[in-house]
């Protein structure tokens, strides 16, 4: 099995280990298999895949889709390191306004598993590639965002002047906001 699936403190957001095989020409890794994604309960049907490159400092999120385009996401860095995040906004979960912070890095050979429900971003340690697979198209109409300092949130940036874009600046806080 090349992968090692590990529940966090809140079981549903999933960290994926992948195996990677190296030698003098470079490295080779899985980073999706149906059966073993499907066999621990992970869905499978992936729609869309997007890439972003990101400076140093920058702050991307919190993000999320509402239904009927709720989107899983499958998270991965291809080059660089970030800290993912994964708040949950799930009306009547018990982990509610909970957060997960994880570093992604190119030789860690981690990636996140957030679920639909979940607001979802990440901050660029270094230059940084990301990769994610989405189980649902992105729809203008049903985005939305909380702030990235959320104070009800309180997520532990390790920085407090993040490089936003225009639109991550204006989000508001996440009372009040449930998926």
């Amino acid at each position: 099995m090349p992968f090692k699936f590990e529940r966090t403190s809140i079981p549903e957001v999933v960290v994926i280990g992948a195996k990677a095989l190296s030698d003098e020409r470079g490295l080779f890794k899985e980073i999706f298999k149906k059966s073993e994604f499907e066999s621990f309960g992970i869905p499978t049907e992936f729609v869309q895949d997007n890439v972003s490159k990101s400076q140093k400092n920058v702050l991307r999120g919190l993000h999320f889709q509402r239904d009927p385009h709720a989107q899983g996401k499958l998270v991965g860095v291809m080059k660089g390191e970030v800290l993912d995040v994964a708040v949950d906004l799930r009306k009547d979960s018990r982990t509610y306004g909970q957060y997960v912070l994880i570093k992604l890095n190119e030789n860690n050979n981690r990636m996140l598993w957030v679920p639909p429900g979940f607001a979802h971003g990440f901050l660029a340690l270094e230059e940084s590639i990301v990769h994610y697979k989405v189980t649902k198209e992105y729809n203008k109409d049903s985005e939305g965002g909380i702030i990235w300092n959320d104070p009800f949130v309180n997520v532990d940036w390790p920085t407090d002047r993040p490089l936003l874009s225009s639109k991550d600046e204006l989000w508001g806080t996440s009372k009040g906001v449930y998926l």
